[in-house]
């Protein structure tokens, strides 16, 4: 019979997207604790009241349609936040994905009948475990802003927001009395299934009231059935990553194929007006003999076919 620590060392993973969202997300007050504890460490602002309006949750993901596997989360006073653990672990399209995210949430409001004032804070949280940003910082925010920093609308009135939280920045070797809020969380989250096995998390389990609050989630998908799940989903993640790629490798081949055959037929053009300049020496200099030989242009222009004016251009 295995150890509850031994579960922990084979099931519990909140890198994985679809138990992220059910620790997380799931419609009861211990995940929605967890919810506020975990958006008030990464938001930086403080967290009373919110509501995950899409907490829908089925075991079974053979059967969920078209599954959303972020969180959109309401606050109590009416900001947006939409919620993810991105399982991809290459920057391929991350900022565009990103972004598209933070276009969606808040092009999603209803404004009829409203003014532009009423819109509401949008934000799009994202975790994920590559380095993307060209700086040390572990969270970033980005704001519309210009080529030199200045912001295209005042603090207090910018309602779209994006927050990368990247965990591949954090020094796992890093004492735990020297991290700070953000880094403990993150440890767990890339620790979480070791368990009592790793040292810091122990620490943190019988220490921490954030991380205690965690752990009681992570319980929640430490057994066996939830083992599978996240296996047949990070399955399912690397088949999607693999199709994807395998059409963007089609697409760079379509790509080399018609530039090739571009290539081709501009090589042909080139060969054509190679030809028709050759062609056209060899006329200009029959011309120039044949004026050497008294003819005139009008003569010359009827046995070649060709108006005074063009024999005048060959000439130049």
């Amino acid at each position: 019979m295995p150890t509850r620590n031994e579960v922990l060392m084979r099931s519990a993973n909140l890198l994985n997207d679809f138990a992220f969202k059910y620790v997380f997300g799931e419609d009861c007050k211990e995940a929605n604790d967890a919810l506020k504890s975990l958006l008030t460490v990464f938001l930086e602002r403080s967290v009373n009241k919110v509501v995950v309006k899409n907490s829908e949750m089925v075991k079974d993901y053979s059967k969920m349609k078209n599954p959303r596997l972020d969180l959109l989360v309401e606050f109590d006073d009416r900001t947006m936040v939409d919620l993810e653990m991105q399982l991809r672990q290459t920057q391929d399209y991350l900022p565009i994905r990103f972004s598209y995210y933070l276009a969606r949430l808040h092009g999603s409001q209803e404004l009829e009948g409203k003014y532009y004032g009423e819109l509401k804070e949008t934000i799009v949280l994202v975790f994920f475990n590559v380095n993307l940003i060209d700086n040390h910082r572990m969270c970033n925010t980005f704001t519309l802003k210009n080529e030199d920093g200045l912001s295209f609308v005042k603090e207090t009135e910018d309602r779209m927001k994006i927050r990368t939280v990247e965990m591949a920045k954090l020094d796992v070797n890093k004492p735990l009395e020297d991290m700070n809020e953000q880094e403990k969380m993150i440890y767990y989250f890339l620790n979480c299934h070791k368990g009592m096995e790793d040292s810091k998390i122990k620490v943190m389990i019988e220490s921490d009231g954030v991380i205690q609050m965690l752990e009681k989630r992570v319980e929640t998908i430490s057994d066996d059935g939830w083992k599978k799940i996240i296996e047949d989903f990070q399955k399912l993640h690397e088949n999607e990553e693999r199709m994807e790629r395998q059409l963007e490798l089609e697409e760079i081949q379509r790509l080399k194929e018609e530039t090739r055959k571009l290539q081709e037929a501009n090589k042909q053009v080139e060969d054509v007006n190679r030809q028709i300049e050759q062609m056209n020496q060899v006329m200009k200099q029959g011309i120039k003999a044949m004026l050497s030989n008294g003819m005139s242009l009008e003569l010359i222009s009827k046995s070649l076919s060709k108006s005074e004016d063009e024999i005048r251009d060959l000439l130049r």
